[in-house]
């Protein structure tokens, strides 16, 4: 290389050719197009940050979560001389999550000394009022409540209510099911696992900490697991609560801009409430499980006031991984996880390590049912489809209503049980009898409450709903509407009137059709008293009545007894029941005759609270006066003679006869269809047995679905007193019998008298 003196200068002391520099209004131009784009850039982040302002705020203050709406059973009520037996009482305790204990501690917990229990009763809030947490003693005379007394005050109580059975659940269509909680009612060392575990800095950052990142990485590096997140509460919340889980740069973009958003608009307190509220803690199936609050349900079946320190630790430590530490799944694995937990905690100081180390040897106690299981569809769907009268689907998917409906689980269960074994014993003893399936609604008969409602052999089957939906002739049923058509004319029919039982013809004008009905014991008995035609169920005597009477008469009468599916009155068969109902459309109607001529309309739901607790609807009795009281008396005798003498007999030799009960037989063509009605005291139950496929099963009313019906009363054992007559009823006497007649003002009241012949 030729050696000058501008080689002899090092290289960064050489002077550098001065770059152009370009005109000033070339500089001008440079300097407008570089602000230009970054105004371009801050309007393009502030509209886009704008945006999520908007979504954060909007979702945050809105509502928030879909909640599902939850069913309640009707609540056991206990007083001073009701009748239950202790075994039942330990049975509805155990199923409302009461367990047995030595000492009773906490509430939830009940002692039993045969016939004595000590109970340390729930607070519940019903649409009434909430009734406090109590320490109960209830005594027992056989099956007899002897007393009730709260020991703290040692004062008698009159009533005794305990909560209800939670019996279903309507969800959100993802499926997620939570229960709210207010921070308030948050135990104070839930907020502190979870802020020494998750977020150790929640109080003083702005949503995104840094050094909670830094610091996470390396106790966990330290320990060797996962001890602590990266995440702020805030993070997990915006994620769990606003985005999708997909890991990507702008989702994390997102986060940390929603997470500043958050904590710039609302309080930590806020944010901490939607946290324990909004946190995913298991799956149930398809369920999920967010929300400390459903999570304390779900494991410990416990409300979340009551959990002790164990259990809380162990629920801070689902929030890491609840499929890696379900306590069901992997119970070394929680129980190590939980111990962590309480370490964490001794290190914050937050608790001491006795309490931890207390903590640490208790076992995890969890409840040892994992997935809901509601044995009661049909009620369920019976309960949805008289809320669609007043709430849209939607509502009843979201808006977490709490639903108090009138089911009552000891006597459902009862039900089940009879038609289980009720069916077995008819497809044993009946060679025709296959494949059976039946339908019971059972009610009270004061207010129009449903009390069962049984669905078949597996009545936790979600399948077809036959007390529902199963449209079946009604055979004889509908009988009672002829005989009460013509007892309202007390002038001119009364229980001893003469009616013809000989045969009759009826020709169709139009298509020149014959039909002769026949008696099911293919005989003609020629003149009988009326009475004794009701009871006996005769056919020919029927007809000719109500053609008598007019067929437009006996569809009024059907009308007002709460018939409300349209049918034609054209053909006389109807008064033998070719007309189809469900079993709950049968109830409704005799529902009628057994309040004595009221009509007082079926209920499955007794109120509607919101999510919070708050009333919205209360479902009042409704009645409406349709019959006298008379004819229905004159009626409902009738009936009772069906059960002593008549087409029930079987039922007065093995049930005591002390029973004062009423019903009817139903059965039609070809024994495809059993029906029984009856009724006592306050009890109605309507039974039907059949065949899905609508085929013959060789049964009649009598033989088949009386039977489910008889064994249901034998084990209710159901007080029935002696029916009040109304004023006007007086009494003949005939022999050994007894006849009631009705006294009225007619100016005809004496032809009733004249068309009666007493023939005992």
């Amino acid at each position: 290389m030729k050696y000058t003196e501008t080689n002899r200068i090092p290289p960064h002391r050489r002077r550098r050719t001065p770059k152009k520099r370009l005109p000033p209004s070339r500089q001008k131009f440079h300097f407008k197009i570089r602000w230009v784009f970054i105004l371009i850039i801050m309007i393009f982040a502030g509209n886009y940050i704008s945006k999520i302002d908007i979504k954060v705020r909007k979702q945050f203050e809105g509502k928030r979560w879909a909640l599902p709406a939850r069913v309640y059973s009707s609540p056991l009520e206990l007083y001073s001389g009701s009748v239950i037996n202790p075994n039942n009482l330990e049975q509805e305790l155990k199923a409302l999550g009461y367990r047995y204990a030595k000492q009773l501690y906490e509430t939830g917990q009940y002692q039993r000394n045969k016939n004595k229990f000590l109970i340390t009763t729930r607070a519940f809030k019903f649409w009434d009022g909430t009734i406090p947490p109590r320490k109960i003693q209830v005594s027992f005379t056989g099956s007899t409540v002897k007393s009730i007394t709260e020991l703290k005050t040692n004062k008698s109580i009159p009533l005794l209510r305990l909560e209800p059975r939670l019996i279903g659940k309507i969800y959100p269509t993802h499926n997620e099911d939570r229960i709210l909680v207010q921070l308030k009612n948050v135990p104070q060392q839930l907020i502190d696992a979870i802020i020494s575990v998750e977020d150790r800095n929640f109080y003083s950052h702005y949503g995104v900490s840094l050094r909670g990142i830094g610091r996470a990485f390396f106790e966990n590096i330290k320990s060797g697991e996962l001890v602590q997140g990266g995440s702020t509460l805030t993070q997990q919340l915006v994620k769990n609560f606003y985005l999708t889980p997909e890991r990507t740069l702008k989702r994390k973009m997102n986060e940390a801009i929603m997470s500043v958003l958050l904590e710039w608009h609302y309080s930590k307190e806020q944010i901490l409430e939607a946290y324990f509220n909004e946190v995913f803690l298991g799956q149930d199936g398809s369920r999920a499980i967010h929300g400390m609050g459903m999570a304390a349900r779900f494991y410990f079946n416990r409300p979340l006031e009551n959990l002790k320190l164990p259990q809380l630790a162990l629920l801070v430590g689902l929030i890491r991984g609840p499929s890696v530490y379900n306590p069901r799944l992997h119970p070394q694995t929680a129980l190590d996880r939980r111990n962590m937990v309480l370490d964490v905690m001794v290190r914050e100081e937050k608790i001491s390590a006795d309490e931890a180390l207390l903590a640490k040897n208790t076992p995890l106690n969890v409840n040892k049912k994992a997935s809901e299981k509601f044995p009661y569809p049909a009620f369920i769907e019976l309960v949805r489809h008289q809320l669609h009268k007043d709430y849209r689907e939607e509502d009843l998917h979201s808006e977490g209503l709490q639903i108090f409906t009138t089911l009552n689980p000891t006597i459902q269960r009862v039900g089940e049980r009879v038609m289980v074994n009720g069916l077995r014993k008819l497809q044993k003893s009946h060679r025709k009898a296959r494949n059976l399936q039946g339908a019971m609604v059972i009610t009270n008969v004061e207010n129009g409450e449903i009390l069962a409602f049984v669905n078949g052999k597996n009545s936790a089957f979600a399948g077809f709903n036959r007390p529902l939906n199963a449209i079946r002739p009604i055979g004889s049923l509908a009988k009672i509407a002829v005989y009460l058509t013509a007892l309202e004319r007390n002038n001119n029919y009364s229980l001893t009137t003469m009616i013809d039982d000989r045969p009759y013809t009826w020709v169709d004008r139009n298509s020149g059709e014959v039909w002769k009905p026949k008696n099911y014991d293919h005989i003609s008995h020629g003149r009988i008293p009326l009475y004794y035609a009701l009871s006996k169920s005769y056919n020919i005597a029927t007809v000719r009545l109500g053609m008598s009477l007019g067929l437009g008469k006996i569809y009024e009468t059907l009308e007002r007894l709460g018939i409300e599916r349209e049918f034609k009155a054209k053909y006389p068969s109807m008064l033998l029941g070719s007309i189809a109902l469900s079993p709950l459309e049968v109830t409704q109607m005799y529902q009628t005759i057994a309040s004595g001529g009221f009509r007082i309309p079926l209920q499955a739901i007794r109120a509607v609270l919101e999510h919070d607790g708050e009333p919205l609807k209360h479902y009042g009795l409704e009645i409406k006066k349709r019959f006298e009281e008379a004819p229905v008396y004159l009626l409902n005798y009738a009936l009772q003679q069906a059960v002593r003498n008549g087409t029930g007999r079987r039922i007065a030799k093995t049930l005591p006869s002390s029973m004062i009960l009423a019903g009817k037989t139903g059965t039609s063509n070809d024994l495809r269809d059993s029906w029984f009605a009856g009724f006592g005291g306050k009890f109605l139950a309507v039974t039907w047995v059949g065949r899905d496929d609508n085929k013959s099963m060789g049964l009649s009313g009598g033989s088949g679905a009386m039977v489910i019906w008889r064994d249901l009363i034998a084990s209710i054992r159901p007080k029935t007193p002696k029916p009040q007559a109304p004023n006007n009823i007086r009494w003949r006497v005939k022999g050994s019998q007894r006849i009631p007649y009705i006294v009225g003002n007619s100016k005809n009241s004496k032809t009733a008298a004249k068309n009666s012949l007493f023939i005992f």
